[in-house]
């Protein structure tokens, strides 16, 4: 951020201003310019997604699994979490954005810069009283041994009895704070890794444990892929919705809204079904169900994306309605507004974020919940890549179709002219593609077997005595159970 500050404040570090109508007669950026201005973005980026994979986790740490009360507030972590990032969005839209249009950026950008410092702050304070987990090794590469250990014994049977496959003795996990798994059925493959075969090497031998880590963030990848498709559909609202919105009369009175302002109601209705899901929904359904969530995971996440099969389908018909308007006027070559109010897009911003509320904070709850003891933080660093890899989806879609749709002398569906364009075959295309991802993740959801949870007062407390005995005494959520 203080890069970014520093790009958008120096003059020297601005390309100069074009005084001219015509772009192509500007002067371009240098190679410094350019260099500082791409550099901060990447900075950000990286900076970005090595807080998000681990506050998620360091935060959910801080909640011990065996202990009643404290488990009941872990599940609803997640949820509160998103939450804040949503208030936090808010208090960009409104505010930052504010002050940045009407004082400067310098002040705009400044700002972030103080907050982040001020976190730092309260962060380095708070240490001394956190969990710590110890960190096990690399997670990367306990998979990859496991994979080429199975891939080397590929043709060695597997026992029927999982009892003679190797594991690590009990006392040994307790060292490594590891949390010992049984065998199971699935991916039986990856089982190779641990028949015992002579030669004890890393590369050669796994343990029953490390195999069943290496499952369970394999299983998740099939979840992981369906998530890509909402994340590109969360992306059209800082584009497309957004120059949807140029096109139409945003005037109410003498005042006029900006069309990138209704990207708010994105966020207002995020915040708002968040803090309604966690209060009145899951109570609710947790007297249907009996589900100490209210419903599963994956159940929530489903919810999520059939709300974007419904998004897509309304803005499909919403932009119909937008060129039927624009052939009356006869503006089709005109990229003048029309007369029609921006509010018609308000159901696909609002319906957008109630979507996220679903799936945002399910994606949250399930990469971490359902990921080894070991791997927390790599199973939330799958969230940043559903993010990363549905905005590069994003593009790659945009720029196909926009070209596919060209050939043979067509004009195209999505040309700079909004009003010359097809954006509602664009936006049912679309919904057809959410349709089959829905298929897909119903039939990944199917296969899918939940991680096991410790829960219930009787479970937590034989997981809290087997807990001291391993490790000699009390502890906190960072010691060791063997369950």
């Amino acid at each position: 951020m203080s890069i970014w500050t520093l790009a958008v404040s120096l003059p020297g570090l601005q390309p100069p201003r074009c005084p001219k109508a015509d772009v192509g007669d500007c002067e371009k950026a240098s190679a410094i310019q350019l260099a500082v201005f791409y550099g901060a973005l990447y900075t950000l980026a990286v900076g970005s997604g090595g807080a998000e994979a681990n506050v998620s986790t360091i935060g959910a740490d801080q909640f011990d699994d065996f202990d009643p009360r404290e488990k009941a507030h872990k599940l609803a972590f997640s949820n509160w979490r998103t939450v804040s990032i949503f208030f936090g969005s808010l208090f960009a839209n409104f505010v930052l954005a504010y002050i940045q249009d009407n004082v400067g950026s310098a002040l705009g950008y400044g700002f972030p810069i103080l907050g982040f410092a001020i976190s730092v702050v309260f962060f380095l304070a708070g240490t001394p009283f956190y969990r710590h987990r110890v960190p096990a090794g690399s997670p990367l590469k306990s998979t990859a041994r496991v994979i080429v250990a199975a891939v080397r014994k590929w043709r060695v049977p597997v026992p029927s009895d999982p009892k003679e496959l190797y594991e690590l003795d009990p006392q040994e996990d307790v060292k490594k704070v590891k949390f010992m798994i049984d065998s199971t059925p699935t991916l039986r493959f990856l089982n190779k890794a641990c028949v015992r075969t002579g030669p004890t090497s890393l590369w050669k031998l796994c343990s029953v444990t490390q195999v069943e880590e290496a499952k369970q963030m394999m299983l998740m990848i099939p979840i992981l892929i369906a998530t890509f498709v909402p994340s590109c559909m969360v992306a059209q609202v800082n584009t497309l919705f957004i120059k949807q919105g140029t096109t139409l009369d945003s005037s109410i009175g003498s005042f006029k809204i900006p069309p990138a302002s209704l990207a708010r109601f994105v966020t207002i209705s995020e915040l708002v079904c968040s803090v309604m899901y966690d209060r009145f929904f899951v109570k609710l359904m947790r007297r249907c169900t009996k589900n100490p969530r209210g419903i599963s995971i994956l159940c929530r996440m489903g919810i999520g994306l059939v709300l974007h099969i419904m998004i897509m389908t309304v803005a499909s018909f919403t932009e119909g309605w937008r060129l039927q308007v624009v052939k009356e006027h006869y503006l089709v070559e005109s990229e003048g507004q029309i007369p029609l109010t921006i509010f018609i897009l308000l159901p696909q911003f609002v319906l957008m974020g109630t979507a996220n509320a679903f799936l945002e904070g399910a994606k949250i709850e399930f990469f971490y919940n359902q990921a080894p003891e070991s791997m927390k933080s790599l199973g939330t660093s799958y969230l940043m890549i559903t993010l990363g890899v549905g905005n590069f989806l994003s593009s790659f879609l945009l720029s196909t179709v926009s070209h596919i749709t060209k050939r043979q002398g067509h004009r195209g569906w999505i040309l700079d002219n909004l009003n010359a364009s097809h954006l509602d075959y664009y936006y049912a295309f679309f919904a057809v593609f959410n349709i089959l991802n829905f298929a897909f993740f119903l039939f990944a959801e199917k296969l899918y077997a939940y991680r096991a949870e410790v829960s219930g007062l009787d479970g937590g407390a034989r997981g809290r005595d087997e807990r001291a005995s391993a490790t000699g005494g009390g502890g906190s959520a960072g010691d060791i159970a063997l369950v």
